[in-house]
């Protein structure tokens, strides 16, 4: 293997994007959410917390009249998704998407149909004011009929201490562990410490490649904030089950949900 392509295979967010991100089945959800709720196709969205901005990047190349924001405040991020994502799009792509280190509590321009935040990243947001203005910028950056998607999670598992690990093949060949940690779990400020750590096939380990302290918000406290927020309504897409009780990567929208040992939904705002 070359050197360049060995030492990318051991770049923390190389390893980030082959073990949590699936751009492409987050796209479809995307385009599906917003034409259920609002009855037309999405064009114009913004990626929040984006990291490299792989998502950003798979939306801009999935249809020639979509564009996309992708906003973070990590400059290291950013420009590693400079690097691999902006290269592999066309003059025409490259001008649809724009990277901005940007704080999201700031309002966007031009307005877009659709505003996301994946992977719990508005977790970061620990207080009650930061997270009412990040929901209020976010308001005034949407369309008329614009929507703000906030993936979430939480239930029992996810606040009590453990360690999950699972192997990950690499596309194009190779392999590696990726393991979540959750260290820690505060129930009186909510707030709770987690890490990604990855092993490699020669024993070797990248530990705390990522940490997170975050504010585990709850479904009720989000929806709440969205209406002080001036959102004119929220909805609650429930993963569904088998009848093994098995999640089915299937949400609906729902008012109330058994209460799983750890699960993950999505709240929506509707302007």
């Amino acid at each position: 293997m070359p050197t360049r392509m060995r030492h990318r295979k051991r770049n923390k967010y190389f390893l980030y994007q082959q073990s949590v991100q699936s751009p492409k089945e987050n796209a479809d959800f995307l385009a599906a959410t917003f034409q259920e709720l609002r009855g037309r196709p999405v064009h114009a969205v913004r990626e929040d917390f984006c990291g490299s901005f792989l998502q950003a990047f798979e939306w801009v190349r999935r249809d020639p009249a979509n564009m996309a924001i992708a906003i973070d405040l990590d400059s290291e991020v950013l420009a590693y998704g400079s690097k691999h994502q902006l290269t592999r799009l066309d003059r025409s792509a490259r001008k649809r998407l724009s990277v901005r280190r940007q704080n999201v509590l700031a309002v966007t321009r031009p307005a877009v149909d659709l505003a996301f935040a994946y992977n719990y990243s508005f977790y970061a947001l620990k207080r009650w004011d930061q997270l009412h203005a990040y929901f209020r910028a976010s308001h005034r950056s949407l369309k008329r009929d614009g929507i703000l998607l906030l993936e979430m999670v939480g239930g029992p598992g996810f606040i009590e201490k453990l360690k999950e690990t699972r192997k990950v093949r690499i596309r194009g060949g190779g392999w590696f562990i990726v393991i979540w940690h959750q260290k820690s779990f505060d129930p009186i400020v909510r707030e709770g410490q987690y890490a990604i750590h990855f092993k490699f096939p020669d024993g070797s380990w990248m530990k705390d490649a990522f940490t997170y302290d975050w504010r585990v918000w709850t479904v009720p406290e989000v929806r709440t904030a969205l209406e002080l927020a001036g959102f004119a309504k929220s909805v609650v897409y429930w993963e569904q089950t088998d009848r093994r009780g098995r999640g089915t990567e299937e949400y609906k929208i729902r008012e109330s949900a058994e209460n799983d040992w750890a699960w993950t939904c999505y709240v929506v705002g509707l302007k």
